[in-house]
């Protein structure tokens, strides 16, 4: 037999005796009722017939002694049986306890994330530390990636929490992830030991971002919703300040735009990656002229430069309103979309050019080209140009434009027709040559190992440098740039004489100095295409060459970096590719 079966069998015993044991005290009580029935009967009775022999006393009291054996029988069983399973209890609860600390104490051994233990539903069962923070790293990072896309009517753009620099902080995650069900007592980690063996435990990060770069965002969504919102805003040109007012538009509703940003980079939904952006419609500021002439009124400030540390201060020219405040807050009494205040302008008494050599005391780099002093216009060009250029000084960081530093080329700057490309031919055009300008400038830069940010080629090959190393401008459209990436000032000294255009840069040279060396390599040749053309001024079958053909080519450019003679460096700085100059022959009909 079993023990369970024993164990039944003695139960359904000890049922049968209860109830035995409870069917007699019921006959007692019976018996004894009846008795006490019998003997009040009794008393009614002459006093002599009341008295009761020894016996008569005994035997009536004999029934209510078993009465109360058989309760202190019962009462004995039942406080065997809560003995018993208080002791089955407390031997559990040892057992319980002894599990449980074995249980965590080999789980303090383990090296491993537990079991059930996400980061942002990400299962991080039986990894350890580094391999969680690799996994979850390239995880969210990914998320971070995905692109939220954002509507209002036509006009859709997207972002992401790469752009306002969106970050969880995963090595306080790892922790908290690996330290669940070690980090309390043995209670409190079993605890959660269990819990991430029955629900799991999730952790939720939060996210990091710049608010700064955020408001950046929603500001150019500002900027580019049809019908948006325009404040007034003000620019200076040909020497006036030109206010234009503003217009009621519509803006968005940047605090909450910003929250449903962040709990969409923040989810894991596909479904919250697009949303609308909230609006309202939103009247200008009042152009407040006072406002504007503290920003733009300006003290004049002479140039000077310190020698310890090194560092050059331009000058600084006065700029302030040619009317009264008064006169011009009186212009807004006549409404208008635009108006106009006249300025005027103090120069310092010491330019930044009047600084002088001293604080410029190295040359940096210096690249000359030829050009025909017998081609009148052409020289006229490449002076006006260089003299824009000369003495030009920037700052550390400072970028320098050819086009906003030399300016539109037209005839009222003195600029002249001279022989420029235009759709594959060779014409006149106003301000021809100054490309020269701007290619000779180029090597410079390169030669002084600054920053280029902004070059093109020639459509052709050019005379006056190789082929890879020149660099093209057309005002309004195709610029040349290029930023002191030094640590110190540089001032560049442009010259044009006697058939020479030279550019000179001008420092101090860094405790690191490398020497610089272009290399222009040509890939292939573009072979010439001879184009004939009918000429009926000309005899019939007569030719006249009109224009020389010349051969194009492709090119890549490599700039090296040399220390004592030995190349440090070595960078491809351009790929170019220059058409074929048709040959075109007059043919008479």
């Amino acid at each position: 037999m079993s023990e369970k079966e024993k164990n039944t069998e003695e139960i359904e015993n000890e049922k049968l005796e209860v109830a035995e044991e409870t069917t007699k005290i019921e006959e007692n009580k019976e018996q004894i009722k009846e008795e006490e029935t019998s003997a009040k009967a009794k008393e009614e009775l002459p006093k002599e017939t009341e008295e009761k022999t020894p016996e008569e006393t005994k035997e009536t009291k004999a029934p209510e002694k078993k009465y109360n054996k058989y309760e202190e029988n019962l009462a004995k069983k039942s406080d065997i049986k809560w003995a018993v399973a208080l002791a089955i209890l407390g031997v559990v609860i040892l057992i319980a306890v002894l599990f449980s600390t074995m249980f965590a104490l080999a789980n303090m051994n383990n090296t491993t994330i537990l079991d059930g233990v996400s980061v942002k539903g990400i299962d991080l069962k039986g990894l350890t530390k580094e391999e969680a923070t690799a996994k979850v790293t390239e995880q969210l990072t990914k998320e971070l990636e995905e692109n939220i896309v954002l509507n209002y009517q036509e006009y859709t753009t997207t972002t992401n929490g790469v752009q306002i620099e969106a970050n969880y902080n995963i090595d306080e995650l790892i922790k908290k992830a690996y330290n669940i069900g070690r980090g309390g007592n043995i209670f409190q980690n079993n605890y959660e030991i269990l819990k991430c063996l029955i629900d799991g435990i999730n952790i939720e990060p939060e996210l990091n971002y710049q608010d700064e770069l955020l408001h950046n965002v929603i500001s150019d969504i500002d900027t580019k919703i049809p019908g948006a919102l325009k404040q007034y805003s003000y620019y200076i040109e040909d020497g006036n300040l030109v206010i234009t007012a503003g217009e009621t538009g519509i803006a968005t509703q940047e605090e909450r735009l910003k929250k449903q940003i962040i709990a969409a980079i923040s989810s894991t939904t596909a479904e919250d990656n697009e949303m609308q952006i909230p609006t309202q419609i939103v009247e200008p500021n009042p152009i407040d002229m006072k406002q504007i002439h503290q920003e733009i009124y300006t003290e004049p400030k002479d140039a000077y430069y310190t020698t310890e540390p090194f560092t050059i201060y331009p000058h600084i020219d006065g700029v302030d309103f040619a009317i009264s405040l008064d006169e011009a807050i009186e212009l807004l009494q006549t409404p208008s979309t635009e108006y106009t205040v006249p300025l005027k302008y103090t120069t310092p008494e010491v330019t930044t050019n009047q600084i002088g050599t001293e604080a410029f005391p190295n040359l940096l780099s210096t690249f000359s080209t030829k050009y025909d002093i017998t081609n009148k216009n052409r020289s006229n060009n490449l002076v006006l140009a260089a003299g824009k250029i000369n003495g030009t000084i920037l700052m550390p960081g400072e970028e320098f434009s050819y086009n906003k530093v030399v300016g539109e080329r037209t005839i009222a700057a003195g600029y002249k027709e001279a022989k420029i490309y235009s759709a594959g031919k060779i014409v006149d055009g106003l301000g021809g040559g100054i490309c020269q300008i701007s290619s000779t400038l180029y090597n410079s830069a390169l030669y002084a190992n600054l920053e280029i940010t902004s070059r093109r080629n020639h459509q052709f090959t050019t005379s006056y440098v190789k082929a890879g190393l020149d660099a093209t401008v057309v005002y309004g459209s195709t610029d040349f740039k290029f930023v002191n990436s030094r640590k110190y000032p540089i001032k560049i000294v442009a010259e044009v004489k006697n058939g020479i255009a030279k550019m000179d840069i001008y420092g101090v040279k860094e405790e690191v100095e490398y020497e610089v060396k272009l290399e222009p390599v040509v890939l292939s040749y573009i072979p010439y295409k001879t184009q004939y053309v009918t000429d009926t001024t000309l005899e019939k079958g007569r030719e006249v060459v009109k224009q020389k053909g010349s051969n194009g080519c492709k090119t890549v450019t490599y700039k090296y970096l040399l220390q004592n003679g030995n190349i440090v460096s070595k960078t491809e700085i351009s790929r170019d590719t220059y058409n074929a100059v048709p040959k075109i022959v007059n043919v008479g009909a």
